[in-house]
């Protein structure tokens, strides 16, 4: 029965909130929150992380990352053309990420994997492909939805077994939920920003099979400890078979960039 409520809670939910379709054609319940809700929310997240972290004050790696992200995101439509802050965080660890209102930040540890301007491409693309693909708004809205129909399992079971119950639902349910629920659309997500930041490389001018190299890099890097990430990521291994086989899609594309002139010189 709670399984059942919860299902019927969130299907609920889910239709009350817009449906689209993502740029590889994938169903998405989005509009929990408005964009202009979404920009504030990017906003104040990338304002928190420059107020918590050191930022680099190396000009040379700091003109680097914003030549690449500028001509990553010369190639988006123009409603996600505004100005990008790009900020470059002293931080060991390689990551980046993007975030809705034009945000986007690199840790210095991504120069370590990221060994040319076409690998610090596909790395920025890809966390820049899950901005213009709604990630951020679909997996608000999932929450959302997920914690609604669960507050009202623990509800109703409240009301017939006592607080205890709702209580023991509240911290279970979550966490199945999160589990089965939650994480499995991130691995998909995480799979479409693969698709969309590709071509955006190679729309950019950036050779596309650099991807390909990038998560060898990865690979080679974490092989002592898995990185967390990995967690919410596709298996590396197929992650790679994948992009190897659309960077020779993508070949025609990236060669049409460099024959109009986009022959990015960042670094």
């Amino acid at each position: 029965m709670k399984r059942i409520l919860l299902g019927v809670s969130i299907a609920l939910i889910a239709t009350a909130c817009a449906t689209t379709i993502s740029p590889t054609g994938r169903t998405q319940h989005v509009g929990a929150v408005s964009q202009a809700q979404l920009d504030q929310m990017g906003a104040q997240a990338f304002a928190d992380a420059k107020s918590k972290q050191k930022l680099s004050t190396d000009a040379r790696k700091n003109a680097y990352v914003r030549c690449v992200v500028s001509s990553i995101t010369q190639q988006l439509p123009p409603n996600w053309q505004a100005n990008w802050d790009v900020a470059v965080f002293v931080d060991e660890s390689p990551n980046a990420f993007a975030l809705p209102g034009g945000k986007v930040g690199v840790n210095t540890g991504i120069f370590t994997v990221a060994k040319n301007q076409d690998q610090l491409a596909a790395v920025i693309a890809h966390e820049i492909g899950h901005v213009v693909s709604r990630h951020h708004d679909e997996r608000i809205t999932r929450q959302m939805g997920a914690q609604t129909g669960l507050n009202i399992v623990g509800s109703l079971l409240g009301a017939r077994y006592g607080e205890g119950a709702a209580s023991a639902t509240g911290q279970l349910g979550g966490a199945a939920l999160q589990t089965a629920f939650l994480l499995p659309g991130s691995r998909t997500q995480e799979s479409e920003a693969d698709v969309v930041g590709q071509r955006l490389m190679a729309q950019a001018g950036y050779d596309p099979r650099q991807a390909v190299n990038l998560w060898q890099n990865m690979i080679a890097a974490s092989s002592s400890r898995p990185p967390q990430w990995l967690s919410t990521h596709p298996d590396p291994q197929s992650r790679i078979q994948e992009l190897n086989a659309r960077a020779g899609a993508l070949i025609p594309v990236y060669e049409q960039a460099r024959a109009a002139g986009r022959t990015p010189k960042c670094g």
